[in-house]
């Protein structure tokens, strides 16, 4: 018995297996030949090009290395390129920093570090060139436009870092301190008021500089010594909370100030003195007052004469006067006299309105009356009881 070999036949067109009797390829649908000879495998041709794939995979992986290796090559050499640039540029060497940085984006376009390296050179640039007009200004004593200028300049730097960076914005506060010192001499040369100088005050201290310094404590000296100057005259004239509001105003520029303190202390004192001198002094008004009063009702009127006489009649004539010796009018004086004999027997009494009716201080008043039908006054006394008058309390 024989074994009957079946040869495999395929396709031309794709390769897929198909049966003797198809007339048309059920995988890509093209129609088969009619001769059976052509659907076998060509051995030949498939050994022919196998090792096509291989071959062409092995080149790309070596041309794809070979310029992995070459962009190496080129970013190592932008890197190298930006950083000697960098340096130049922390040298201040900007035009060999700007033609380095170039080198490097040509050996890589899309070095991004060196965009940022080449724009930042044009805000260098920039700069300088504003510094420059700056000093200018300065230098006329144009000090807002230089200012103007500089903060400007800062403004260009703050999406910028970094050492270079730190040294021009060094380089700008320097400059800006300068300007600032500057025109705080020149405004100090105009004798500005008190009120200028304490603006002047806080300009000058907000500067970061020896002399800055040195103007400032010039500034504070002044402020101390006009607050002390004021206060030291409140507190001649005993206006003490005055005095107190000067000298705190001073300790607001001078919080230190051993000459203001000390005054400050003074005042405080002085005030206390005062106030219980004040108490005392009220005090003895009060009893002064009151004594006053009392001799004002009491001992006002001082006699300084009483005497009887004749008329051409031979009626019996009292006369006399007296003096005011209080402090307010006294009026509707008032004299009580008697006459007595042998210091026991009264042989007349009578009141006597003094005139004028008002008698003010150092005034001399009189008072004078005449009794008919005397009695004999040989040997008799005259003698006043009592003085009695209104004062104006």
């Amino acid at each position: 018995m024989t074994r009957k070999v079946i040869a495999m036949l395929y396709c031309p067109q794709c390769g897929n297996n198909v049966k003797e009797d198809e007339l048309f390829c059920v995988s890509c649908g093209n129609k088969l030949p009619e001769d059976k000879n052509q659907r076998y495998p060509a051995k030949k041709s498939l050994n022919k090009f196998w090792y096509l794939p291989i071959a062409t995979f092995i080149v790309l992986t070596v041309a794809s290395s070979l310029f992995y290796l070459f962009l190496q090559h080129q970013s190592t050499q932008a890197k190298e390129l930006y950083e000697q640039g960098e340096q130049k540029l922390i040298n201040e060497e900007i035009d060999q920093a700007e033609a380095l940085f170039q080198k490097a984006l040509k050996q890589k376009q899309n070095f991004s570090q060196a965009h940022i390296g080449l724009a930042f050179i044009d805000r260098a640039k920039e700069i300088q060139i504003a510094i420059k007009q700056a000093e200018s200004n300065l230098e006329q004593g144009k000090f807002q436009e230089a200012l103007s200028l500089i903060t400007n300049a800062e403004n260009k730097l703050t999406n910028y870092n970094g050492s270079v960076v730190n040294n021009l914005v060094d380089e700008l506060i320097s400059l800006q301190n300068q300007v600032k010192i500057s025109q705080l001499l020149f405004n100090l040369e105009q004798n500005p008021s008190i009120s200028e100088l304490k603006s002047l005050l806080w300009e000058a201290d907000s500067i970061n500089e020896v002399e800055a310094e040195e103007i400032t404590e010039n500034i504070r000296g002044q402020i101390i010594e006009f607050a002390y100057s004021q206060a030291s005259e409140q507190l001649s004239n005993n206006h003490f909370n005055d005095a107190q509001a000067i000298v705190q105003d001073g300790l607001k520029y001078a919080p230190s100030s051993d000459k203001l303190l000390s005054l400050q202390t003074t005042i405080e004192k002085e005030k206390v003195s005062f106030e219980i001198t004040q108490q005392q002094r009220i005090e003895q008004a009060l009893n002064t007052a009151e004594e006053e009063r009392e001799f004002n009702e009491n001992d006002a009127i001082e006699l300084i004469d009483i005497h009887m006489e004749e008329d051409d009649q031979g009626n019996l004539v009292i006369k006399g006067e007296v003096k005011s010796i209080a402090t307010v009018p006294l009026q509707s004086v008032l004299i009580d006299y008697s006459l007595i004999k042998n210091e026991e027997s009264e042989l007349l009494s009578n009141e006597v309105y003094v005139y004028p009716d008002t008698l003010y201080p150092e005034e001399i008043g009189k008072f004078e009356f005449t009794h008919y039908d005397a009695p004999e006054i040989k040997d008799a006394e005259l003698i006043v009881n009592k003085m009695t008058w209104y004062t104006s309390y």
